[in-house]
Parts: structure tokens; sequence; C-alpha cells
């Protein structure tokens, strides 16, 4: 007798499996939680090699496809080549070879003009730091000569918290001395074994861009083995959005930030900043952190200004704002446009989540992380909607008081129904009453 495999029984045994299985993770989860963070940090450490040149084939795709699509191909029809493999495996190949000089190139000539300056500023600084100190000193008590107030107010705050201070330096910071070179020691290797990381990742992103088209057809071949087509169809669209997003707040984010640094620097030079090269640095590489970037690159050089001259500090304040204000409404919106669809209130939200979890990466990547959660959110919400007939525009729930079938009424309209409704009744009593008045006379 021939067997019959029921498929019923097939799905409810997965389902058991799966949810036997959940259930083991989320226990595991919740009592070891550290152990399975130490194994996913150690996979990450392994793998990170390879996420490196993830990262960086998927920062050079666009300089490539530009290279290949603007330059090489319309030269091969020009030489009038034959377009056959063998021609795109060529044609792929020159232009990995022009995007690497192309972008090696920009690299070297950047650091070979920036690193001097900074090399040069830094060594400044080092040298002159007493005299700075000096200077700062001498401005601090002509300041307080000035303003007997401010120095008595001054002398009793440093009377009241100078033992906690000396306490401090004695009791917390000069023990940790030992912790902190040992810290920095680490530190050092561990940049040495990033360096290392990185290397090997951009060999990788070579081999990723040379068959960049192969891995993305069998990425999708995968999806469509795994899922209803419909289904399918709809990962691979909200991927395309996740790539439409990524690609174009980073990369808008960078070409913002380069410009800002440019501005920096002309504007710094020409009013007499000192270390305009290495303050335009600071300020065009915090820029790329949305919001809380362009603060945090300020306050450091607004300090070192300080300590060398503190008029040019209040005037770099001030151009400080002005170009904030420049950017965030003007080259900003024209450069990113509306690359997030989200509002101010998300974006701070988005920074403080992401930046609590993973520090300045976290900063940097959480405003179209998070632009991506908000979408699918919205889409999941709208879905469920429509579902129930109601509609998604989200200016008819603003005033809304209540739904009935799909009519939306606002709260006035809900007030005067109420109204009306209580006077009907109010009429309807006062009829039955007079009728049995009239019955009892």
């Amino acid at each position: 007798m021939k067997y019959r495999w029921d498929k019923k029984y097939l799905y409810w045994g997965i389902t058991t499996f799966a949810v036997v299985v959940a259930s083991v993770c989320f226990y595991y989860l919740l009592f070891h939680g550290s152990t399975f963070s130490k194994s996913f940090r150690n996979l990450v450490s392994i793998t990170m090699p390879i996420i490196d040149g993830l990262v960086v084939a998927y920062l050079l795709t666009p300089v490539m496809n530009m290279i290949e699509n603007k330059c090489i191909i319309p030269l091969w029809h020009a030489m009038k080549l034959d377009l056959n493999d063998s021609g795109k495996k060529k044609i792929r190949f020159f232009s990995i070879i022009l995007t690497l000089i192309v972008v090696c190139t920009l690299i070297y000539g950047f650091f070979s003009m920036v690193i001097p300056q900074l090399i040069k500023s830094v060594q400044s600084i080092i040298l002159q730091f007493p005299i700075y100190i000096n200077n700062f000193s001498i401005w601090i008590t002509k300041l307080l000569s000035d303003n007997p107030d401010i120095e008595s107010f001054a002398n009793d705050m440093l009377n009241q918290y100078s033992a906690d201070i000396e306490k401090w330096l004695n009791q917390s910071l000069l023990p940790q001395m030992n912790t902190l070179l040992k810290s920095l020691s680490l530190s050092l290797l561990s940049f040495v074994k990033s360096l290392w990381n990185l290397i090997i990742g951009f060999i990788i992103s070579i081999y990723l861009l040379s068959s960049k088209e192969l891995f993305s057809g069998q990425c999708k071949k995968v999806v469509y083995a795994f899922f209803e087509t419909k289904t399918a169809n709809s990962i691979i669209d909200n991927l395309r959005y996740i790539h439409k997003t990524f690609s174009g707040f980073l990369g808008g984010k960078i070409l913002d930030s380069i410009i800002i640094g440019i501005i920096c620097f002309v504007c710094t030079s020409f009013i007499g900043t000192p270390y305009p090269v290495l303050i335009s640095v600071i300020v065009g590489v915090t820029n790329i952190i949305p919001f809380f970037g362009p603060y945090i690159g300020a306050v450091p050089s607004a300090i070192l200004i300080l300590l060398v001259n503190p008029l040019q500090c209040l005037y770099f304040i001030i151009f400080i704002l002005i170009l904030q204000q420049f950017d965030g409404n003007f080259l900003g919106p024209k450069i990113l446009g509306n690359s997030t669809g989200m509002s101010g209130f998300w974006v701070i939200f988005a920074i403080t989540l992401f930046g609590g979890l993973w520090g300045v990466f976290g900063m940097l990547i959480g405003v179209p992380t998070f632009a991506v959660l908000l979408t699918g959110f919205k889409a999941v919400c709208n879905h469920m909607l429509t579902k129930k007939g109601l509609s998604t525009t989200t200016s008819l729930y603003t005033e809304v008081h209540e739904i009935c079938g799909s009519e939306f009424i606002a709260k006035d309209s809900a007030i005067k129904k109420e109204e009306n409704r209580k006077s009907i009744l109010y009429f309807i009593k006062q009829l039955i009453k007079k009728l049995f008045d009239k019955k009892n006379k």
C-alpha cells in the first residue's frame, strides 16, 4: 500500500519545530546574552575583512559605474570593438583599474596636501602650548581684575572645589595612568589590525566589483527560489529602496561635508583664524554626522582658537553659526533633497538612539537606517488600514473624533451630532411624558 504524504502534517511539524527553536533561542538570549554577545563579536571580528570589502565595493560602485558608462563604453564603441562577453570583461577590467587610479590619486592628493599642514599645526601647538596657556592666563587675570564680582565668584568656586580636584587627581587620575597606557597600546594594536583588515578588504572589493552582476543575479535567484514570486518582487523592491536611501544619504552627506570643509578653509584663512587647515578638516569630517556633527567639530576647534586668540574664537563661533545655517537651510537640502523623508524630530531620535548603541558609527548610519525602518512600519500600517477599508492619508486623522464605517467624523461634527441626539431624546421624553399625563387625566 502506497503511503500518502499529507502536507498539512508537514506544515504543522515545521511550525512546531520553528516554535521550539525560537523558544530555545529566546531562553538562550535571555539567560546567556553575554555569551551570545561575545560569540557575535568574535564572528564580526573574524569576518571583518569581508565586511570591509563589501563596504569598500559598495562605495566604489558608483564611481566605477560612472567611469564605465561615461568613458570606457563610449570609447569602446568609438573604436568599433566587439561588445561580446570577452569585450565586457575587458571593459570591466579597465573600469576597475581606472577607478582605483582615480580614487587612490584623490586620496593621495588630499592627504599629501592636508597631512603636512596637520603635522605642522600639531607641532606648532605642542611647541607653543606653554605660551598659549600663559597668554590665556594673562587674559583671564585681566578679565577678572576688570570685573571684581567675577573675580570674587571665581575665587570662591576655586577654594570650594580645589580640595575635590586635588583628591580626584591623586586618587582617581594618577592611579589610572597605567590603565590608560595599556588602553593606548591596545588601541594602537587594534588600529594596526584594522588597517590590515582594510587592506584585505580592499583586495576583496576588487573581486566583488569585477563580478557584481553575477553576485546580484545569484542573490535574486535565491530570493525567487525560497519565496513566492509576488513576495520576492516585494523583497527586491524593498532592497532597492534601502540601497537608494543609503547611497543617496551617505554620498550626498560626504559631498556636503567636503564642500563645507573647503568653504571653512577659505573663510578661516580670510579672517585670519589660527590653524585653518586643521580646523577645516575637523569641521568637515564631523559634519558627516547629521545634526550634532557641526557642534562636535566646532567645540574643540573653538577651544583651540581660544587658547591662541580669544577674539578670533568669537569670530570663529559667529562664522560657524552662519556656515551651519547656510548648510542646513540651503546647501544640505540642495544636495540631499528629501532622501530620508523624516522630520527633524525623527532625525534627532535616530541619531540619539543609534549613537547610544554604536557610537559615532551609529550616529553616521542612524538616519538612513531609521528611515528604512520607519518606511517599513508605515507600509505595514497602510496595508492594514487598506484591508479595513480606511484611508491612508494622515491629514484625515488629525481632527478625527471617531470613524463610522469609512466615514471620518471630526470633533466638532461629533459634538454637534451628540447634541442633536440628546435633543431628539429630550423631545421624545417630553412627548412621552405629555402622553402619560393626558392618559392619567
